[in-house]
């Protein structure tokens, strides 16, 4: 199976640029199944149900988001409803939304996508280690589902290799999201899972972590309240991890980052280049 996962989408311009290039890119590489992180994506700021629409039309499987997903206070009342659109397991119980769901593919395999928060330096939340657990122990690759893909989202880099290592040999995937930044460490773990740090983000990197230089650069100058933060808008760069499983068992085969856009080195997962119609999306 061939999936791809998006990092954070920041703004318009991470809109843009997952919107632009996804229709292309599940051609391109005849991916299976994809999920995009979309916690940053109305205004930097959580997520709207319009939104959801246009990744959806776009070709995004399933959205997973993080901390800000309840930012905008309207996705309270419409999470519930989309079953494609996931919340952090370890939100305490009663919590709208779920934090994980089974979903099939267009060949009818079944992919189990889970999202998990980090504690470190984040909201004090239920145990991310203890929900990962409860997940994987009722549901195993090659019995009753064929990948299982959890976004850890966290700001320390050693939690998230923690609960990589947790997953390895039962998960397919453990893609790291939050900080925005890409990390150069996609692997393939010991016992057959997939593993990044971190995804970096989708937006324009002409920016701090995805927001406008000089308010973020005031705000920590002078540590007062200020103006309110808001997306850069210059051209969006695509940042993501593909990954190919192995049909029998449903580990990592090859992992590998793929970032396409005016601003970070361009990483192409396969060999051979990206193709002339991708090249044509890729924002200026």
């Amino acid at each position: 199976m061939k999936i791809l996962v998006c990092g954070d989408v920041v703004g318009r311009s991470g809109r843009d640029a997952v919107c632009g290039l996804l229709p292309a890119l599940r051609e391109a590489l005849a991916l299976d199944f994809v999920v995009v992180n979309g916690e940053n994506a109305a205004h930097g700021f959580g997520i709207t149900d319009k939104i959801c629409a246009q990744l959806y039309e776009a070709g995004t499987d399933v959205i997973t988001t993080g901390n800000h997903v309840w930012d905008q206070r309207e996705v309270i009342a419409y999470i519930g409803n989309d079953k494609r659109l996931l919340r952090p397991a370890n939100f305490p119980p009663g919590t709208p939304g779920r934090g994980w769901g089974v979903y099939e593919t267009r060949r009818g395999k079944r992919v189990l996508v889970m999202n998990v928060m980090c504690r470190l330096f984040m909201d004090a939340l239920d145990d991310p280690f203890r929900s990962v657990e409860e997940v994987l122990g009722s549901h195993r690759l090659g019995a009753n589902v064929d990948a299982i893909v959890i976004d850890v989202h966290g700001e320390a880099t050693s939690e998230k290799m923690a609960l990589g290592f947790v997953a390895d040999g039962r998960a397919s995937l453990v893609a790291g999201t939050h900080t925005h930044v890409p990390t150069a460490d996609a692997q393939v773990l010991a016992a057959g899972t997939g593993y990044i740090s971190d995804l970096g983000m989708c937006g324009d990197y002409d920016s701090v972590i995805g927001l406008r230089k000089d308010l973020a650069i005031e705000r920590f100058r002078r540590k007062m309240p200020g103006e309110r933060l808001v997306p850069a808008d210059g051209p969006g760069t695509l940042c993501a991890v593909y990954v190919e499983t192995d049909d029998k068992s449903g580990l990592a085969r090859h992992v590998a980052p793929l970032r396409l856009g005016p601003r970070l080195a361009p990483a192409w997962p396969l060999e051979g280049g990206v193709t002339a119609a991708i090249t044509a999306r890729i924002p200026t």
